[in-house]
């Protein structure tokens, strides 16, 4: 195996025996074969689609595929050989959309080659030999690090805004120029231009572009089904009774886990991304929705040890699940573990709630703690002329955006350090899982308005973009010349997506940390630094200076 795609990666090289994340050799190979099978997918829907005939089956297939191979979705090889195995039928259903289209066009239909050629062998073994053919190491050598490894960028800001596709696709909400900007993508990467820079970069920028859009989407599908985050003040400490605990990301999972426990005696309690749940009114208007347990993925084996209920992962985020608590965990939606049990199509949550009701549950209350979330881009523009006076009036200096993943790597209390240490006459906005690192610290406020102001999950980034944008119109001035810095922590594929948007944007001066990632190679970095001032993170006092003058 060779996989460096998550900031966590062996030695920040690459991990080459077994995934930090737990990732087998096995799983990654298949992992590989997958995308090489989407890529081929790709490669008919493109031409279909250019042609005027799209198929939704199509569609949807490529994006769950992508978002299957995320840092810590599925990890089940048996699952993802399933998914390969329905990668060959539709491929081949992807290759008569294709021959049907040209006949109606009057054209004669290309003769592909390469993974639109390729078809699936009858057993694992044969899979996992064809997997090396397709490897990134592979692809390392024929082509080197800047072009591999801009080919990867895009893949990886592919793989991520797949994740937010699909939770989007899930309320509801699809755009047929999307899907065919996977398709796009997915074929260029297989051309001749996926080993020209220039070419590369300009692409990279694009998923960027067309991220922005379905980040869009997303906030489309949460708030018009969830209504729009308010803020709210929420308990994080336990309460007495039976419990059932939820991470990952999915709102439609928690919904429906809501409406199965209800009147079952059961506290619902959200973890790590799903915290900003409890913030919609359709969603804390359950009254056993509780509050929130625990703090980021990476802790979820203490976490998950200690919560005498059951869990539900929902999405991306598992780790190995530890023994003592294997047999009161589960899967659904796209996330799978080896012998985890795992919660189909269906939804049917029984077993999740036959778990809960025999495991112990609190046996008391907590000593109350609260803290205040709900300020995404509604609640903060509904208050942005108090914010826009407070700035005038130089009460506010600077506004600090310190957000992104979370992870057990070694640095990351760089973000606590840095948010304790920003001057009390400055804002910080946070989002996704690397809000854990000091959103339980008190920031107090500035004339009314809270210190610090969680806008919500990492997709929420659409968020924090509409309110720098606004404050930017207010100011009659462009983001990059606003009083606001971006310091930002990543770890997996959602990351990457979100910053190739950033980039896309414009946006500036950014900081980026705890490391850089792998794949993008020392020529491109020049690129990122001279273009866009990009810089990795030193400490929070050098940074603060440098920002703050």
């Amino acid at each position: 195996m060779f996989c460096y795609q998550c900031e966590q990666t062996a030695g920040g090289t690459g991990c080459t025996k077994m995934g930090v994340c737990g990732k087998t050799p096995e799983a990654a190979d298949l992992q590989d074969l997958l995308v090489y099978a989407a890529k081929g997918i790709a490669n008919y829907a493109h031409r279909a689609g250019q042609l005027g005939l799209r198929s939704k089956e199509i569609d949807r297939f490529v994006v769950e595929a992508l978002f299957s191979t995320v840092t810590n979705v599925n990890f089940d090889p048996q699952r993802l050989e399933d998914l390969i195995q329905q990668a060959d039928k539709i491929i081949l259903q992807a290759r008569r959309l294709y021959e049907e289209a040209c006949r109606k066009a009057g054209k004669k239909p290309e003769l592909l080659s390469g993974p639109a050629a390729w078809r699936v062998p009858s057993s694992r073994q044969e899979m996992l030999q064809e997997a090396q053919a397709v490897s990134i190491a592979n692809r390392l050598e024929a082509y080197g690090p800047d072009a591999a490894g801009l080919q990867e960028l895009i893949l990886y800001g592919l793989k991520g805004m797949a994740a937010y596709a699909d939770h989007a696709m899930i309320l509801g909400v699809e755009d047929s120029s999307v899907y065919a900007f996977f398709h796009e993508a997915l074929d260029f990467l297989t051309s001749d231009q996926a080993q020209d820079v220039n070419a590369l970069v300009a692409m990279a920028l694009k998923v960027g572009q067309v991220n922005l859009n379905v980040m869009e989407m997303l906030d489309q599908a949460n708030t018009g089904t969830y209504g729009h985050p308010e803020p709210t003040s929420i308990r994080i400490s336990p309460v007495k009774g039976k419990a059932i605990l939820v991470s990952g990301h999915d709102l439609r999972d928690l919904e429906l886990l809501l409406k199965q426990t209800e009147g079952k005696g059961i506290h619902i309690y959200t973890h790590g991304e799903m915290l900003p749940c409890l913030a919609y009114p359709g969603l804390k208007k359950y009254k056993h929705l509780v509050g929130n347990y625990g703090t980021a993925w990476q802790n979820q084996h203490k976490e998950f040890d200690a919560f005498p209920g059951a869990i539900l992962m929902t999405t991306n985020c598992i780790q190995r699940p530890k023994d003592t608590y294997k047999n009161r965990i589960f899967t659904t939606g796209l996330v799978a573990w080896p012998e985890v049990r795992h919660i189909g199509p269906d939804k049917d949550f029984t077993p999740v709630i036959q778990a809960a009701l025999a495991a112990p549950g609190f046996t008391q209350d907590a000593p109350e703690k609260r803290i205040t979330i709900g300020f995404a881009r509604n609640a903060v523009m509904s208050a942005a002329g108090q914010v826009i006076e407070a700035v005038k009036a130089g009460k506010i200096r600077h506004f600090f955006l310190i957000g992104g993943c979370d992870g057990a790597k070694p640095g990351r209390n760089y973000y606590t350090e840095l948010a304790q240490a920003v001057p009390k006459d400055c804002v910080i906005l946070t989002l996704a899982c690397g809000k854990y690192r000091f959103n339980m610290l008190d920031f107090g406020d500035i004339g009314g308005i809270p210190r610090l102001l969680d806008v919500g999950q990492c997709n929420d980034a659409y968020s924090a973009i509409q309110i720098a944008v606004a404050l930017a119109n207010a100011f009659g001035c462009g983001v990059n010349d606003l009083p606001l810095s971006l310091i930002l922590s990543w770890y997996e594929q959602k990351a990457v997506c979100i910053l190739l948007t950033l980039l896309h944007l414009g946006i500036k001066n950014m900081k980026l940390g705890p490391s850089l990632p792998a794949f993008v190679g020392p020529n491109v970095l020049k690129v990122l630094v001279e273009q866009f001032n990009i810089a990795p993170i030193s400490t929070p006092q050098k940074d603060l200076a440098e920002i703050l003058g």
